[in-house]
C-alpha cells in the first residue's frame, strides 16, 4: 500500500508563499491532487494534475494563486501557493482523485492577516 507524506506547509502572512510537496511511498498512477480542510469544515478538492502533468484542474478559489505539479521520477507531487489569504489555513493533504490511498497527516497552513 502505496503511504503519502505531506510537508511544507507553516506559518505565513497574508501575501506570502509556501510550497508544499507529498512523497509517496511508490509509483502512483494516474491523477493525483491536493485537498484541504479548513477548521470546522469538509475536506475538498483544491487542485489535481494528471499522470503526464498535462492536464491540470483548480477550484475557483485558488486558481491564478496555486500551481500543482508532479515529478514522477520522484514520487512526488508539489503545490506552490502564492498570494496566501487567511481563508487559505487548512490543514493540507494530497491522494489520488478518485482517492486510493490511505490519507496522510497532511501539512498545517496558517495565513495570518
Amino acid at each position: 500500500q502505496v503511504q503519502l507524506v505531506e510537508s511544507g506547509g507553516g506559518l505565513v502572512q497574508a501575501g506570502g508563499s509556501l510550497r508544499l510537496s507529498c512523497a509517496a511511498s511508490g509509483r502512483t498512477f494516474g491523477t493525483m491532487a491536493w485537498f484541504r480542510r479548513a477548521p470546522g469544515k469538509e475536506r475538498d478538492l483544491v487542485a489535481a494534475v494528471n499522470w503526464s502533468g498535462t492536464t491540470l484542474y483548480y477550484t475557483d478559489f485558488v486558481k491564478g494563486r496555486f500551481t500543482i505539479s508532479r515529478d514522477n521520477t520522484k514520487n512526488t507531487v508539489y503545490l506552490q501557493m502564492n498570494s496566501l489569504k487567511p481563508e487559505d489555513t487548512a490543514v493540507y493533504y494530497c491522494n489520488s482523485r478518485p482517492v486510493s490511498y490511505s490519507w496522510g497527516r497532511g501539512t498545517q497552513v496558517t495565513v495570518s492577516s
